[in-house]
């Protein structure tokens, strides 16, 4: 359930026009395999970290966001996602072709 701190930042990923939008909070050290999504993603960073990384990119590197931060990820681009030790709580937005 969201608490009012979590109802206005998805409010806030919502005007940015996202369809989708939900608060989700992840386990500690959860790792995300290499993976795609057919459209649009955002992650509103609300606490804790998230190391994402892009397999395909000429020099791939981890790079860590953390609270306050927002994370696009383009329409089938190839990514693979750490969650920090102490886990991470953020709000996504999903886009979908019509």
């Amino acid at each position: 359930m969201s608490n009012q701190g979590n109802t206005d930042a998805e409010k806030e990923v919502s005007s940015w026009g996202f369809q989708k939008v939900f608060t989700f909070v992840d386990k500690p050290a959860a790792y995300y395999k290499p993976h795609r999504h057919d459209g649009l993603t955002t992650h509103l960073i609300l606490s804790g970290e998230l190391h994402v990384q892009f397999p395909e990119d000429e020099e791939p590197k981890k790079q860590t966001f953390g609270a306050g931060a927002r994370v696009d990820v383009a329409p089938n681009r190839l990514h693979e996602v750490w969650v920090g030790k102490d886990g991470c709580t953020m709000v996504i937005g999903e886009e979908y072709d019509n």
